[in-house]
């Protein structure tokens, strides 16, 4: 009778606790919608602050979109390049069971915890040392090292869950380390895969602290990869820090495209998932 109680206990619990994590992200999102929703027009997302936008006036925040787009996209795509090898050299096929490969989790761990801001200083000290002014460049190569641990354990992690019977296969059949690697388990993990560069998207793409020193803050669009770029946190964040209400709305309205930014990508990753999980054997 006592465990009955207890079990039930336990679920009431379950259900509560998920009942408050889901009310409260919905929560969030209506209050993103209700208050940016009536702020939203064409304007606003095919044109850059004009004079006057911040006092209320004319224009919109094509700079933060296009910027935040070129900081997101662009360090996933180095991120990817460089968390791919890690991730698989740190598989016990290679250094996965020595010390080292202990030392650099453990490190990656501890980077993952990181708070943003600490990388934005780091970069903005490194930029200093090199002359370098805030830029484009510069805010890329920031979140690329933000994007790093949490792009190589999420693979690390997906990577490790393929059955070891599908490599001993692979082998037996006269299939090479590389062949296996490649042909074999990365088609089993690719859905952890996408989910892990989501993962990382998202937190790049939402991150204000790091770009804040390393990216800048401008009205107008890139030419180069040396010039300063504007973006979507940063956009919010000085919107709302004005004192007029049709700026603030607006504010509401900047987080609400980067709520759509993110939602449909997340929708994609998932169509991919799916679209490979067919070929995953469990």
């Amino acid at each position: 009778m006592d465990k009955l109680i207890e079990e039930r206990i336990f679920k009431i619990l379950m259900v509560v606790s998920l009942g408050i994590v889901v009310g409260s992200l919905f929560m969030v999102i209506a209050v993103i919608i209700w208050n940016g929703a009536p702020s939203l027009s064409i304007s606003m997302i095919t044109q850059t602050p004009k004079g006057g936008y911040y006092l209320g006036k004319e224009g919109g925040i094509l700079n933060a979109i296009m910027g935040s787009l070129y900081l997101a996209f662009g360090s996933v795509i180095l991120a990817f390049i460089i968390s791919l090898p890690a991730a698989l050299s740190l598989q016990k096929d290679y250094i996965g069971k020595t010390r080292l490969a202990y030392y650099i989790r453990l490190s990656l761990d501890v980077l993952w915890g990181t708070p943003s801001i600490v990388y934005g200083a780091f970069g903005f000290i490194v930029m200093l040392y090199f002359g370098m002014r805030a830029s484009l460049l510069g805010g890329i190569i920031v979140l690329t090292i933000l994007q790093l641990p949490i792009m190589i354990r999420s693979m690390e992690e997906v990577i490790k869950l393929v059955p070891y019977e599908l490599k001993e296969a692979s082998y037996t059949l006269g299939a090479t380390r590389f062949e296996t690697t490649f042909g074999v388990v990365m088609r089993q993990a690719l859905p952890g895969i996408f989910t892990a560069v989501i993962l990382a998207f998202g937190r790049g793409i939402g991150d204000a602290a790091s770009v804040l020193f390393t990216a800048g803050y401008t009205d107008s669009l890139p030419r180069s990869l040396l010039d300063p770029v504007a973006s979507l946190p940063l956009a919010v964040f000085f919107q709302l820090g004005t004192p007029f209400p049709e700026v603030q709305r607006r504010a509401y309205a900047s987080a609400l495209i980067l709520l759509l930014i993110v939602l449909t990508l997340s929708i994609v990753s998932r169509y991919l998932s799916r679209k490979f999980t067919k070929n995953i054997i469990r």
